[in-house]
């Protein structure tokens, strides 16, 4: 994954200049200012939540200002670490159409790319400085200060951000074409803000425009994912609607700083620090040990895995990150090409969107009054049967697999490497307890997993590289930045969607649909894939779930059994190229570019969609146990 920025230096051929000393001093320094803090961020996030967890559980008297703490940084954390994305070139995007242009084509419409992404940061800061100066009037319940602490992080954050996408456009290419790319993109707003009085016509044909072909032209052209929902957004709600722009800021504010989230970037520094002290080797070698003779042993504990640990955090990012890092450093040493990697992990994270403890599940129960206990009981045989189908599919690709140079272990082997694995084995058994038990909630209990991984590193493994802490740290925050980003971009997508009324329209046709269950059940796996892709499975379920459901129960669908396949639909939506956000997620995780999945993930989202069809026409899958 790689911004515009980046890409330009490597394509640029003729368009690039010679360094600019002013503007590289620049870069630096602003990097330096950005990176020290959001490093720290990182680690006062795990100190603040382990303060809370030690309190509370070991002490018995709760931090009632810690949760407050942790949400107030986590904010500046997202936004710094979007800003050591932008210059690092980790915002995710789509070059599978740029990548194959010529090298000056290419950096041009690198330029473009970039130059959009300066034109969407330039319209929302002034926004964000509005809803940060009406958050002054907020005071925050434990510590009682204002809320525009927290909120002054949206029109800094973007501030700088805007300051980057400047300085990489004229670090990067001569003034004549940076200077025509700034005003190709200026000509094309202008354009837009003329025909605004016809746009305001169209009335819901402006949805098709702005969220189908208008993300999908930007997605194509190489802009990053999370600029081109934005401007889309921006676009829509500015043009064909009298809504206030501060309202884009104030949903972006509302989708990142969930502090469920916070798992994700305390996950991403989990997976690090799996790796670097040895728990990850001594794991990956007692699994080779045990599957390594078999054809695409790897990508079955991939799958496995993804089942034991999805849920521990609350977000499937955070679980692709506790995963990956463990493994796909030895898959890639066994040959394993990294678009297979990335492909089969988006999909284990689409299979596993029904594993209890679900925030989806948990938001059906609340949104449409179905047993949140019912629901984790019917969640866990749909994700052993979509897991079986991806199995299926592992199979038949490596069913041809070349095993001669693979000698199979011995069983001494494999027991000394089980023992030697026993510390990293029970991580999992360790975090999932903390959630059970109730020592953590879902949000803390990464915490836990980072001491136990710091103490097993330092006493068992006595692997712990000091140096690599800091770089880390950066890291983490640079991730969970690009990824949050996304999530908050797409947050303000989804709000557009449901002002437009395009919610109640769709409940309406579908109530209206000849052929009862059947067919009803039909386009709902169509309706919510293509949901998902956009809006996500929380906002499509608060959204759609307390129109639907009553529908489903009237046409006689169990409404657990309908659960568990709106639920598969939305995470094959969430996780399908162009669109699924939760497929650049991976990527971003996996450091694979997502033109490499491209290919391979097309036979997983067929096993997906087959799996998903399965638990639709057998409900027994899903109703069985309760």
């Amino acid at each position: 994954m790689n911004t515009p920025g980046e890409e330009s230096g490597a394509a640029a051929g003729s368009l690039r200049r010679a360094p600019i000393a002013w503007l590289e001093t620049l870069n630096k320094v602003l990097a330096t200012l950005v990176e020290l803090p959001a490093a720290l961020l990182v680690l006062a996030e795990v100190i603040v939540l382990l303060m809370g967890v030690t309190s509370r559980y070991v002490l018995h008297t709760p931090l009632v200002w810690s949760d407050e703490l942790a949400s107030i940084l986590f904010l500046w954390l997202a936004m710094l670490g979007s800003i050591v994305a932008f210059q690092r070139g980790e915002h995710m995007r789509m070059t599978a159409i740029v990548g194959k242009m010529e090298p000056d084509k290419r950096a041009f419409l690198d330029l473009i790319a970039i130059a959009s992404a300066v034109a969407f940061l330039a319209f929302v800061v002034h926004p964000a400085y509005e809803f940060a100066s009406d958050e002054a009037f907020v005071t925050t319940p434990a510590m009682g200060i204002p809320n525009s602490w927290r909120a002054a992080a949206l029109p800094i954050g973007l501030g700088l951000m805007l300051l980057v996408g400047i300085i990489q456009i004229f670090r990067f290419a001569r003034l004549k074409e940076a200077f025509l790319a700034l005003g190709l993109v200026a000509i094309v707003i202008g354009a837009m803000t003329l025909i605004g009085p016809l746009l305001m016509k169209l009335g819901n044909w402006n949805l098709m425009l702005f969220f189908v072909f208008g993300v999908g032209a930007m997605v194509l052209l190489g802009l990053p994912i999370a600029f081109s929902f934005g401007l889309a957004t921006f676009g829509y709600i500015a043009l064909t609607t009298n809504t206030p722009t501060m309202v884009i800021v104030g949903r972006m504010d509302e989708g990142m700083s969930h502090l469920i989230l916070l798992a994700v970037p305390l996950f991403v520094l989990l997976g690090l620090l799996i790796e670097m002290t040895g728990i990850a080797r001594a794991m990956v070698n007692f699994l080779a040990n045990l599957l390594g003779h078999v054809r695409g042993g790897l990508s079955y504990v991939l799958i496995g895995a993804m089942y034991l640990v999805s849920g521990i955090s609350g977000s499937k990012a955070a679980d692709m990150a506790a995963v990956a890092p463990a493994l796909f450093p030895e898959m890639r040493k066994r040959g394993a090409k990294p678009g297979d990697l990335v492909a089969l992990l988006s999909a284990t994270g689409a299979q596993t969107e029904t594993i209890p403890p679900s925030l989806v599940l948990i938001t059906i129960g609340s949104a449409t009054g179905v047993s949140i206990a019912a629901l984790f009981t019917g969640g866990l045989l749909p994700g052993v049967v979509v897991g079986a189908t991806l199995a299926a599919l592992v199979w038949w690709r490596y069913r041809g697999e070349d095993l001669t140079g693979v000698r199979r272990a011995t069983r001494r082997e494999i027991g000394k490497s089980f023992l030697i694995a026993i510390p990293a084995l029970a991580l999992p058994v360790v975090i999932r307890a903390a959630v059970v038990e109730g020592v953590a909630t879902a949000t803390e209990v990464s915490t836990i997993g980072i001491v136990y991984v710091v103490i097993t590193g330092l006493l068992v493994y006595r692997q712990f590289d000091w140096k690599r802490i800091y770089p880390m740290l950066v890291s983490t925050a640079s991730l969970s930045g690009a990824i949050l980003f996304i999530i908050g971009a797409a947050t303000g997508m989804a709000w557009a969607l449901t002002q437009s009324g395009f919610s109640t329209a769709l409940a309406d046709s579908m109530k209206a649909l000849p052929g009862g269950a059947v067919t009803f059940m039909a386009v709902s796996v169509v309706a919510f894939i293509v949901l998902g892709s956009v809006l996500e499975g929380i906002p499509a379920i608060v959204l759609l779930g307390p129109l639907l459901f009553p529908i489903a129960r009237q046409v006689g669908i169990h409404e657990v059994h309908y659960a568990m396949v709106v639920t598969l639909s939305m995470g094959i939506g969430l996780f399908a190229p162009p669109f699924g956000v939760g497929y650049y997620a991976a990527c971003a995780i996996s450091r694979i570019h997502p033109n490499e999945g491209m290919k391979p993930i097309v036979g997983y989202m067929v096993a997906l969609f087959i799996g998903t069809v399965l638990v639709a026409a057998i409900p027994w899958i899903s109703t069985g146990f309760l």
